[in-house]
């Protein structure tokens, strides 16, 4: 009997193959849903070719896992495990992505890989309560995985960022630090490292459908040159300029796309939206973009005015911008006990109070604490290359390119204000007195 498989066309990778159990998985209700999550949340109102979603990335983190599996030369037993981790990383992104994460997580505890390992579990439900009578049988997606000889802890091990990481980036996008790992965790770098497949597959995709250039990466260059060594995953010198596009498509795409101000304004608009609405979020993982936006709107009031000014593009305006070059030490250092989610929320009020307007009617970004006091962000960016003589080195010591990309400021900006049109004045005045600028 012949193995059960489909090939999907993707306009990143082709033709990708996906067999069992991987389809299986992929047919799922859980994965399902991801078809109506756009990746880049609400990008599409600055870049309106940014409909694309998590299950097109996800799809493309598989393929790109199993071909870098592939290149070390991994065994099927490890193959399977990550690929099945590339599939389903993304399973409990909530609606718009990133944009909504940061209140799920406040009122959680728990992150999005925190949340797939529970998910896939079955710790945590997996569908809405009205879907009861379509998925109410179903069994976990650990059992069909423990069912096909892949093992569910291994899976969710690798979905959840290393124990050893450094503190946790707050951007569009999302990221750790990755520095260092345990014996043969070279099978984890597949899903979080100096060079993996999630952050291959975002950066190209994205790149693609907002129509921005920096994006370009040399992918068969990339994974032909991959090696093992010493437990860890390297590139072999001859690969060491692709390695350098990566970082220049990297850093390139956080400041025009990721970090753009505008894409920033509207996230943190319907973020207020959610925070002025009734919605209890715990279980926002099972809802899709349209869903939530239903919902805000069905509520009335202010959260429905906000989503529906969201949904006709008539955007909060800046009201003030601190470029980095601008910000003083003793600024940076200030704004730094305000990046946290809830001293945010606590440096908006004092600020909306003062002006005498709605909490919801004044937004305030600060890039994350890591990012604001120094700008060197090594993590995922430094990559190690292998010379001929067996020695492997970092990229940033042998690239002055590298080097330099690893001190750019991805942000541009320290702080960012914006309010409805209507109110810029008396904000801008409120901010400058509670700022002490």
């Amino acid at each position: 009997m012949s193995e059960r498989y489909k090939v999907i066309h993707d306009p990143i990778h082709g033709s990708i193959r996906v067999e069992e159990p991987f389809l299986t998985i992929l047919d799922r209700h859980e994965m399902q849903r991801l078809r109506e999550v756009k990746q880049l949340g609400l990008g599409s109102m600055v870049f309106p070719g940014a409909n694309h979603t998590r299950f097109e990335h996800s799809l493309g983190t598989y393929h790109l896992a199993g071909r870098m599996a592939a290149s070390i030369g991994l065994s099927k037993e490890d193959s399977s495990a990550v690929r099945m981790a590339g599939l389903l990383h993304d399973i409990c992104h909530t609606p718009f992505s990133h944009t909504t994460e940061e209140i799920v997580g406040h009122a959680t505890g728990m992150d999005h890989m925190e949340a797939a390992k529970k998910l896939i579990s079955g710790e945590i439900r997996t569908h809405l309560e009205r879907d009861d009578d379509l998925f109410g049988g179903v069994p976990p997606i650990s059992e069909v995985l423990e069912e096909n000889g892949i093992s569910s802890e291994k899976v969710c091990g690798l979905i959840m960022y290393p124990e050893s990481t450094d503190e946790r980036l707050d951007a569009f996008s999302g990221g750790r630090k990755a520095e260092h790992f345990s014996a043969r965790d070279f099978i984890h770098q597949i899903i979080h490292g100096p060079v993996d497949a999630d952050q291959i597959d975002y950066l190209v995709r994205d790149a693609h459908y907002t129509g921005v250039t920096h994006g370009k990466v040399d992918i068969e260059r990339l994974i032909g040159t991959m090696r093992i060594n010493n437990d860890r995953i390297v590139i072999e010198k001859g690969g060491r300029s692709a390695a350098e596009g990566l970082m220049v498509a990297r850093s390139l795409m956080y400041s025009s796309v990721y970090f753009h101000r505008t894409v920033r304004i509207v996230k943190m608009m319907l973020l207020k939206s959610v925070e002025a609405s009734s919605i209890d979020v715990k279980e926002i993982h099972l809802w899709n973009d349209a869903g939530l936006m239903e919902h805000l709107i069905a509520e009335g009031g202010k959260p429905s005015q906000i989503a529906r000014s969201v949904q006709n593009r008539l955007l909060y305006k800046k009201v003030m911008t601190v470029f980095s070059e601008d910000a003083s030490e003793d600024l940076l250092s200030f704004l730094s006990e305000f990046t946290s989610y809830q001293k945010r929320k606590q440096l908006e009020r004092e600020i909306a109070d003062r002006a005498g307007v709605d909490m919801s009617e004044v937004v305030v970004d600060i890039p994350p604490r890591s990012i604001l006091l120094s700008n060197m962000s090594i993590g995922k960016t430094d990559v190690s290359i292998l010379d001929p003589e067996g020695k492997v080195k970092s990229l940033t010591r042998l690239s002055p390119i590298a080097k330099a990309l690893q001190s750019r400021d991805t942000f541009g900006w320290s702080l960012l204000i914006a309010s409805p049109e209507e109110h810029k004045d008396a904000v801008l005045r409120a901010s400058k007195k509670v700022l002490s600028l």
